[in-house]
């Protein structure tokens, strides 16, 4: 029986050393919030993008098998089209534990990163953002969680039918 994407979430998060792939140059933007807010929260976030040198204070590096020491698990905040390339990167790291992001919009998750995750034996996170996971967020992370998932028990319902 496969896990409930919370708890797999939430095994995720009990690991201190993140990578966080594709931190926006934006300050305002979405990546940079769910960066300072790891961070807030005392975790050694590690942010990769090829595009900054550093973030929030941070060094970035501009791809997951450059990071010295290695890290536990890697949030992907990329789009589709570049997610395949950061889980193959991933595997050739050795990082296993795996979060494909998605928050209001279409997420991170492609077929093809997901058909590499499975090839490699790795059950990502999908479907849910860290603020939907991460005790003790706001309200509104906390309703759209809630939403997010009564959709995907629906649909995994469904799909047993």
């Amino acid at each position: 029986m496969p896990t409930p994407m919370i708890e797999r979430a939430s095994e995720f998060l009990s690991h201190r050393r993140i990578a966080l792939v594709g931190v926006t140059r934006q300050e305002k933007g979405f990546s940079r919030a769910v960066l300072r807010e790891l961070l807030r929260r005392g975790y050694d976030v590690v942010p990769v993008s090829p595009a900054l040198a550093e973030a929030e204070g941070r060094r970035c590096f501009a791809r997951v098998q450059e990071i010295v020491p290695p890290v536990e698990g890697a949030l992907v905040m990329t789009p589709p089209a570049s997610t395949a390339q950061v889980v193959r990167d991933c595997v050739a790291a050795g990082v296993r534990r795996v979060w494909l992001h998605r928050g209001g919009g279409p997420g991170s998750a492609s077929p093809e990163a997901l058909e590499i995750c499975r090839a490699n034996s790795i059950q990502p996170v999908t479907d849910l953002c860290p603020f939907m996971a991460l005790p003790d967020s706001g309200w509104f992370h906390r309703v759209h969680g809630f939403f997010r998932r009564a959709s995907l028990a629906r649909a995994h319902a469904i799909s047993r039918d």
